[in-house]
């Protein structure tokens, strides 16, 4: 088993924080896409296509960013050791929590009460919406299903980078001599994406999420889409894809999973990250895109 470890450094910094624009463009993260997209949310299928471009053209250029000045990955544990590196990142998590509470009561007077649900025990369970905390446990259970199965923490989008990779070589590329595709890699590019653990997790996700909104009653696609809306989910998706590759993942692979694995570039991508979707909160309403209560705490 292995642990999720990127170089802190340019291309990661830059990879997160246009992430976290094309969030705020896109409407959502990597899982977010596969799940509102599952659901039946058509501009979410246009910001997965995107996505998927995004990250092949990131694969690309990937060992340009690798260049840039970096200080290499920083395993905390490691370095402090286990008990300092766990301590240091649960007093990291209760200090966000405190601010983010102390933020939300000042601005609005209160916290956001979780979403209620007419439903109770197993109706629940099976039509939503979850609490909070239902939906952290089976994260955690999540991820260590996918460590002992795979031998690694959760990701989601280096699969996006093979599937585009795969459609540009159908279209004659020579996507084989890219740097990124040797190595470890070369053998995914060759062989069929269900034998790919991270593809089929990633199928998974958009199957789960078209079963959860047909048994809740609220699978209801459609095609109608705005004009700015849609130019929104072409750019966010772009961004989200491209930054994904720079910065070793997105909000799963490199933020939830890297600091899952006492990685420092876990904690960097969360400020570098936050201060993308900073300013993808402001370019929203130029797309016709609200900004939701608490978005900008």
């Amino acid at each position: 088993m292995r642990g999720e470890y990127g170089a802190v450094g340019v291309g990661m910094m830059f990879g997160a924080f246009v992430f976290g624009l094309g969030m705020q463009l896109g409407g959502g993260c990597a899982s977010g896409t596969l799940y509102t997209a599952g659901g039946g949310n058509m501009r979410m299928l246009v910001t997965l296509a995107m996505f998927i471009a995004g990250s092949t053209i990131g694969a690309y250029h990937l060992p340009w960013w690798s260049a840039q000045p970096n200080i290499g990955p920083v395993p905390l544990i490691e370095k402090l050791g286990l008990l300092p590196a766990l301590s240091l990142s649960l007093l990291v998590m209760a200090a966000i929590y405190g601010l983010t509470v102390l933020l939300e009561r000042r601005r609005h007077g209160a916290l956001i009460a979780g979403a209620p649900s007419p439903h109770r025990g197993w109706r629940r369970f099976l039509q939503g919406p979850w609490p909070l905390l239902w939906g952290a446990v089976g994260l955690a259970l999540g991820n260590y299903a996918t460590l002992y199965l795979a031998g690694r923490p959760w990701g989601i989008t280096s699969a996006f980078a093979l599937w585009g990779s795969k459609i540009a070589m159908a279209s004659g590329l020579d996507v084989a001599a890219w740097p990124y595709w040797q190595g470890a890699r070369a053998a995914s590019l060759q062989d069929s994406v269900f034998r790919d653990v991270t593809s089929v997790m990633d199928f998974g996700i958009i199957v789960g999420a078209l079963l959860a909104a047909a048994m809740a009653g609220k699978f209801s696609p459609s095609w109608r889409i705005a004009p700015r809306s849609l130019l929104a989910a072409v750019i966010g998706g772009l961004l989200l894809g491209y930054g994904a590759r720079l910065a070793y993942g997105c909000n799963i692979g490199a933020y939830f999973s890297g600091i899952a694995s006492g990685s420092l570039h876990g904690w960097v991508w969360v400020v570098a990250a936050f201060a993308g979707n900073v300013i993808g909160t402001r370019l929203r309403p130029g797309f016709g895109l609200t900004v939701e209560r608490g978005s900008q705490a």
